[in-house]
């Protein structure tokens, strides 16, 4: 009993740390791609964590397109050794493709999982405090506007009422149910854990 206690710290211990690490890695990603303000004291802060991997990783691994590959390869990593220690850990088996792909989903989910609670923490920070300048806000606001710009030409604002928040959150969801748990099927099919 006490082992399983120990156990479960463990799995505990090594999913929030990697999580943590990986969603660093991630907003980094995601920074870049919306060229939010690199001199935002939140960025410089991510910049300085996630340095110390991608420094190195990025001289064997170029850029693609403006995609920093290196980053993408790095929470690809992360991801499939979080999940293979765990995977240790809980006694299960697994090929290294399916790991591969169950991976994948996790990146995937955890990208759809940054804009839902970006734009859900946007949209509290503006009830809470409109018009105050803070730099996760100003953050929020790069990450966010390019889901929200299509989602606000859809739906315009209502007498003030910006509802394209409310859009891009169902939009969300529904990648989340339909297009992501359709990978993840097809990547569980390759997975093949047994206990």
């Amino acid at each position: 009993m006490g082992g399983s206690h120990l156990g479960n710290a463990g799995i505990f211990l090594i999913t929030t740390l990697f999580g943590m690490y990986t969603l660093a890695v991630m907003l980094r990603f995601l920074l870049q791609i919306v060229r939010a303000d690199f001199y935002n004291p939140v960025s410089q802060f991510i910049v300085k964590v996630t340095n110390p991997p991608l420094r190195p990783l990025r001289r064997v691994i170029p850029g693609v397109g403006g995609i920093d590959m290196a980053a993408v390869v790095l929470m690809l990593v992360l991801k499939f050794v979080e999940l293979f220690i765990v995977g240790l850990l809980m006694g299960y088996t697994f090929n290294v493709i399916g790991l591969a792909a169950q991976s994948l989903v996790e990146l995937l989910r955890l990208t759809v999982d940054v804009f839902f609670y970006s734009i859900l923490i946007q949209v509290i920070l503006s009830w809470v405090s409109p018009g105050g300048y803070n730099p996760v806000v100003s953050l929020l606001y790069s990450l966010n506007e390019p889901i929200l710009r299509p989602a606000r030409r859809l739906l315009p604002p209502v007498h003030g009422f910006d509802l394209s928040p409310v859009i891009a959150m169902i939009f969300l969801q529904l990648v989340n149910l339909v297009v992501i748990a359709s990978i993840s099927d097809l990547a569980q099919s390759l997975l093949r854990l047994s206990g």
